[in-house]
């Protein structure tokens, strides 16, 4: 019988019991998209592949409800227009692809979250380096050492193992954990 399931949830274990040293990041994140909300501002979340699922998925948690039944909170994931990431990736790079999105939508007070495995996603990296540029608030939910993204945020929640599987695991987690805490810092 195979051991994959036996080591899968080990190394699900070992990675959920290195997230308690990550409670204060996490918290500062959720309360700088909370005052962003606050102030009447919106979240953009970017990240390809499982990180752009988990932008959707987070989006939809705060748009739709998460816990309690309130208002919809404005969140926009940049990876679900289909229309604007090919032309801009046709016309420009897939390098630009949350970039120009950023610059479109984003408004100084709003709040970026750039999700990244391996902190390096080019495309996250330039979303951030434009968010930062025009004043929007930056969170990276990134995985090994953090990559060059993490540097660039206001606040980087790095979760400090090279399993992708295992890293994405944590993300939904502490996404999860944020839409919980954005509800309650709003009383909603």
């Amino acid at each position: 019988m195979s051991q994959v399931f036996r080591r899968y949830l080990q190394e699900h274990r070992e990675t959920f019991a290195s997230l308690e040293s990550l409670q204060a990041r996490v918290e500062e994140a959720a309360h700088r998209m909370a005052d962003s909300l606050r102030a009447g501002g919106k979240l953009l979340f970017c990240g390809n592949g499982g990180s752009a699922a988990d932008s959707q998925h987070l989006a939809a948690e705060l748009t739709g409800r998460f816990i309690a039944d309130r208002a919809p909170l404005a969140a926009i994931a940049l990876s679900t227009d289909t229309s604007a990431l090919t032309c801009i990736a046709n016309d420009y790079s897939f390098a630009d692809v949350f970039e120009r999105q950023v610059r479109a939508l984003g408004r100084a007070g709003d709040c970026l979250v750039g999700i990244s495995t391996s902190g390096n996603s080019r495309n996250v990296l330039r979303a951030v380096q434009s968010a930062r540029g025009l004043g929007l608030h930056c969170i990276g939910l990134l995985g090994r050492d953090g990559g060059e993204i993490a540097g660039l945020c206001d606040v980087a929640v790095v979760v400090p193992v090279h399993s992708t599987a295992r890293i994405q695991e944590a993300h939904i987690f502490i996404g999860h954990t944020w839409c919980a805490l954005i509800e309650e810092l709003l009383n909603v």
